[in-house]
């Protein structure tokens, strides 16, 4: 996934909020309702359910009505694009201080022999 397609954009916003991180987090272990993902937070659920939308939009959760209880599950998909994303950062700036050590090295080099 490249670095300017929206789907990528909207995980990295969706992941910019503390709140979002932690239902994401929770996730993690398993499957909740909304009701258990939004126990731990000070907020009223209007407030939370909004939280969730933007998790959804984003594509990093899904959710199932049964009856009168809504079931989340993460799709770790979206995750691990931004996670390829991470790793092509990190591959390229891992070549740059590569070729850094290297200039470094020859530029010691050449003023030892001086």
């Amino acid at each position: 996934m490249e670095n300017n397609q929206p789907e990528l954009d909207a995980v990295f916003h969706a992941l910019s909020d503390p709140t979002r991180r932690a239902v994401v987090q929770r996730l993690t272990q398993g499957e909740a309702t909304v009701s258990e993902l939004h126990a731990p937070f000070d907020m009223g659920l209007p407030s939370f359910m909004k939280h969730l939308g933007v998790l959804e939009n984003a594509g990093l959760l899904g959710s199932a009505k049964a009856g009168r209880v809504r079931t989340c599950t993460l799709n770790p998909d979206r995750l691990n694009a931004a996670e390829r994303w991470f790793e092509e950062q990190r591959a390229f700036w891992q070549g740059r201080y590569d070729q850094l050590d290297g200039l470094l090295a020859s530029l010691k080099g050449e003023t030892d022999e001086t």
